[in-house]
């Protein structure tokens, strides 16, 4: 507490339960500074989820300050090895949620704060808001009793502000479950009229995506952001163990894997028909480049052709082959 203000840092994603959780720690006097962790699976600014959606336009709104941070490595290195496990896909919810804690608690100090809210809606989410992980939670977090949840505060046990009177109980609401009627209601009241829908936002939690991840970390353990963004985009094909195949869906993706080729990679595409971008990176004998030029035929316009022209271009280099667009058979094995 500063000067008798008492002060809170906020976990904010810009989605409505963390903002409705600052609005009312705000709406008793308690000055809040939010932070929103970024990292490379699709919790970012830029997304329109409630996990990475812009966190401004409430900042301004209603007057409290957001610092950005991305997690980085730190981040990946839980997804691969997570101590509480993953979800249903690759989402290491718990592991994620102590990884931000633990970010914070360098900055309660260095701003004068006091505690640390989040919005967590107990019951709301089926691995990091039952219960039970919202007891362990505050327990492995390391903030010794000042982890606050505003929304579900009133269903857990008196955190260490209310014992030391910085925050009463009455403040706190006791929301519960996946229903968002209530937040839409205290939202209404606050005079917040726009939050995104309740997607979570985190590529982590899509099984496509998932899969995508699984099978680079099992051929590429050794990866980069590069390998992770290029996830994102277009059809996956495993050519090899250190072999792969990226095949773009539409104009806008394949303007995304050609921003994501690197030296290495060949650029495929069938010269004589619309043809999608195919990025073939790693290891690529005569038979793979045959594969690859055969799966790009698949997906051009020409692929009711018994042959089609593919070129394969390298750091200069360009080379043409004749090839029969792949039978959907053919694809089965490789696809991820």
């Amino acid at each position: 507490m500063e000067n008798g203000k008492v002060k809170a840092v906020a976990l904010y994603s810009g989605g409505l339960d963390s903002t409705l959780a600052i609005l009312q720690m705000m709406k008793f006097g308690v000055e809040v500074e939010a932070i929103t962790f970024m990292t490379h699976f699709g919790c970012d600014a830029t997304d329109s989820s409630s996990c990475g959606s812009d966190p401004y336009p409430a900042a301004e709104q209603f007057g409290f300050k957001v610092r950005l941070a991305h997690l980085g490595w730190k981040f990946v290195d839980i997804v691969r090895n997570p101590k509480f496990g993953h979800g249903k896909n690759m989402n290491p919810c718990i592991d994620c949620r102590l990884l931000m804690i633990g970010e914070v608690k360098s900055i309660i100090d260095m701003i004068g704060a006091d505690f640390v809210i989040t919005g967590e809606v107990l019951g709301q989410r089926p691995m990091s808001q039952r219960r039970f992980t919202i007891d362990l939670v505050a327990k492995e977090c390391g903030l010794d009793g000042r982890l606050v949840r505003p929304l579900s505060g009133r269903l857990l046990p008196a955190t260490l502000p209310e014992k030391e009177g910085l925050i009463k109980r009455e403040w706190l609401l006791d929301i519960e479950g996946r229903s968002r009627k209530r937040q839409m209601a205290l939202a209404a009241e606050f005079g917040l009229t726009q939050y995104p829908n309740p997607a979570s936002g985190c590529l982590l939690t899509d099984q496509r995506y998932s899969d995508r991840l699984r099978d680079l970390l099992k051929y590429k353990p050794e990866t980069d952001f590069n390998d992770f963004n290029l996830l994102r985009v277009g059809r996956h094909f495993r050519l090899g163990p250190q072999t792969k195949l990226v095949v773009g869906r539409d104009e806008s993706e394949n303007r995304i894997i050609e921003s994501l080729m690197i030296k290495s990679d060949y650029h495929l595409e069938t010269p004589d028909f619309g043809s999608p971008v195919g990025l073939l990176r790693g290891e690529a004998d005569p038979d793979t480049m045959l594969m690859a030029a055969k799966v790009v035929a698949r997906y051009s316009d020409g692929k009711s052709e018994p042959l089609l022209r593919v070129t394969l271009r390298r750091d200069g280099t360009e080379q043409t082959l004749e090839t029969a667009p792949a039978a959907e058979t053919e694809l089965v094995g490789i696809r991820v």
